[in-house]
């Protein structure tokens, strides 16, 4: 490690003891206005950023599933912020989902971008034709594809029932499948196009009771890699990210709180994750940073694996 202490007349770190003596010696009205060009250089806005730095999402399309709440909403707002228009689906199970998707899609509007809300169930193929016909034409295009509807059923094996398992695998894997096939055209035509696809933790590392859930899930990751391999050479990224224990309003209200006690425990920075720490890694997947990262999983876990 280097000793070496910072010049104070680098030019690179600019003469800082001459702008010390600089402002301790001016006049009132001097003084103010060297406040006023430092307020300049360093910017006054207090307008809302996305969570990270981003670059090439400016005026693209992005569509997302399961966009309405938690992880999702989360995704499409850091998409706003960082200029995209956004599209994204929910499964509309009543009054309350469909409220809840009424408000997401108004907060999108107040970033002044263009928005497209519609629901969709991800495991219906004709519907999600549908969603993404609408999202292209009514958005003029179509960019960002980001696979995040999933649904759990969880019980043991030998108890759990037809119906538990086809719906959480036609969700959370054949979802995945009917969405990348429909916006493939659009991004292979253009030759330019990302994708992530949410999986889990539990995709990588399964624990008791989860059985349909952790096959689904591991079974996209295996569909991330292939995907990769047939879209890149369309200048295409596919790409996964492997939540662990994420805070959300479903996941406290569904799981026990010895559970989450427990994953809390496991990680090695002794927390349970948010949806903007997902979020944050799916906005640089889908930024022009990763132009050269495709067929990979980042897990998002606090060290949950580890």
């Amino acid at each position: 490690m280097s000793d070496r202490q910072p010049d104070k007349t680098d030019p690179a770190l600019g003469d800082e003891s001459s702008d010390q003596e600089q402002i301790g010696t001016a006049e009132p009205q001097a003084l103010e206005d060297v406040v006023e060009q430092l307020l300049d250089e360093v910017g006054t806005t207090t307008q809302l950023r996305p969570s990270v730095d981003v670059e090439g999402l400016w005026g693209k399309v992005a569509v997302v599933s399961g966009g309405s709440a938690g992880i999702g909403r989360a995704i499409v707002m850091d998409l706003a912020l960082a200029g995209a228009d956004v599209a994204f689906c929910y499964l509309d199970t009543g009054e309350e989902s469909n409220a809840e998707a009424q408000e997401t899609a108004n907060a999108l509007r107040e970033l002044d971008v263009r928005v497209h809300c519609e629901a969709c169930d991800v495991r219906d193929p004709d519907q999600v034709n549908t969603f993404v016909g609408n999202a292209a034409e009514r958005l003029s295009g179509l960019h960002v594809v980001v696979n995040n509807a999933g649904v759990g059923r969880d019980r043991a094996l030998w108890r759990m029932t037809d119906d538990e398992w086809s719906t959480v695998m036609n969700t959370n894997l054949s979802g995945v499948f009917h969405m990348t096939r429909a916006v493939a055209p659009y991004l292979r035509a253009q030759e330019w196009g990302k994708i992530v696809n949410i999986t889990s933790v539990h995709g990588l590392q399964s624990e008791f009771g989860i059985a349909n859930y952790a096959a689904s899930k591991a079974g996209i990751i295996g569909f991330t890699r292939s995907a990769a391999v047939e879209l890149g050479p369309k200048n295409i990224n596919v790409n996964a990210v492997a939540p662990g224990y994420i805070r959300t309003t479903r996941l406290t209200a569904g799981v026990p709180a010895e559970i989450l006690d427990q994953a809390r425990d496991r990680s090695v920075l002794g927390r349970l994750g948010d949806p903007q720490d997902v979020a944050s890694v799916v906005l640089f997947l889908c930024s022009e940073a990763a132009r050269h990262i495709t067929g990979v999983v980042i897990p998002i876990d606090g060290g949950y694996l580890l």
